[in-house]
């Protein structure tokens, strides 16, 4: 089955950034655009009301989905774009949807002037439940912010692509996560920047006076294990640049601060069926609400 880059449009500034950076990962990927609108029934009194009358729900059950297709059209030629209109929950139904798709793209609406995401209900539940990579565009995203500035320092779609960026946890790495970030540097013909972040362990930690030779050492078995964790991988894609980066402290605050200079943000959760549901994890919960560039979430085991 082919599958397709899906969006979410709900007619918002976010979604309708969404819809367009996922329009362009559709070109990069050679893949079809999916424009899905959810539609949340209405309790019947509420449905009778005028404002919410046969008018208005035709508008936005299908004029907005319809114009926004013709428009992603026009704007990106040779992306074959598919509307498609459903009911129900929206983390849901969006979830539901993502399970037959390359990529699920969701907006989210920007902090201002601090940068990162303010991610709604519907958007984290939906990451939390895809089984594929979901990803969340900000409102005032734009194609010229994923790329180098032209020489002039002016923003430029026409420049190379900035870093994909990948958060690394490399005392559980999963091939599905890394692939992912690999794939996406070489669809943009960019250079893939892996973060790890590392804490000393807790015997060294506690009841030890700082020793910078003890520090210098631990940081250097851990760059040895992030080097020996990407080895394979720089094999199987020779074209790509890797730039490995281990630092000290938190890896939730490192990958923020990489995410200033990158078109994408690739980081995991993991899949657990169990009966407390499904989980984030901190690290990748932080980069949703503080990165300035689009991220990626993988689900992997």
């Amino acid at each position: 089955m082919l599958r397709t880059i899906t969006v979410g449009l709900d007619g918002s500034q976010e979604s309708r950034a969404a819809a367009e950076w996922a329009a362009r990962e559709a070109k990069v990927r050679g893949l079809p655009l999916k424009i899905v609108h959810v539609w949340e029934p209405v309790p019947e009194p509420m449905a009778q009301a005028p404002l919410l009358g046969a008018e208005t729900q035709q508008h936005w059950t299908e004029r907005i989905p319809r114009e926004a297709a013709q428009g992603l059209r026009m704007r990106h030629p040779g992306v074959e774009v598919r509307t498609e209109q459903v009911s129900g929950n929206p983390a849901d139904a969006l979830a539901a949807e993502g399970k037959n798709a390359e990529l699920l793209v969701l907006g989210s609406r920007g902090l201002g002037g601090i940068g990162g995401f303010l991610v709604g209900s519907a958007g984290l539940s939906a990451v939390a439940h895809a089984d594929r990579p979901v990803v969340l565009v900000r409102a005032l995203e734009v194609a010229a912010d994923e790329h180098e500035a032209d020489p002039a320092g002016v923003p430029s779609a026409a420049t190379p692509f900035l870093p994909v960026v990948l958060g690394l946890d490399i005392e559980h790495p999963d091939e599905t996560l890394i692939e992912f970030a690999f794939e996406a540097a070489r669809h943009r013909a960019t250079t893939l920047r892996v973060v790890h972040g590392w804490n000393p362990p807790p015997y060294y930690a506690y009841g030890t006076p700082a020793d910078p030779a003890l520090h210098e050492v631990l940081a250097l078995g851990d760059a040895e294990a992030l080097a020996e964790v990407l080895r394979p991988w720089r094999t199987k894609h020779p074209d790509v640049e890797v730039v490995e980066e281990s630092h000290y402290g938190s890896a939730a605050v490192h990958v923020v601060d990489a995410a200033r200079e990158a078109s994408l943000v690739v980081v995991g959760r993991r899949l657990r069926r169990n009966p407390f549901g499904a989980h984030i994890g901190h690290v990748t919960h932080a980069v949703l609400h503080h990165s300035t560039a689009p991220v990626a979430v993988v689900p992997h085991g």
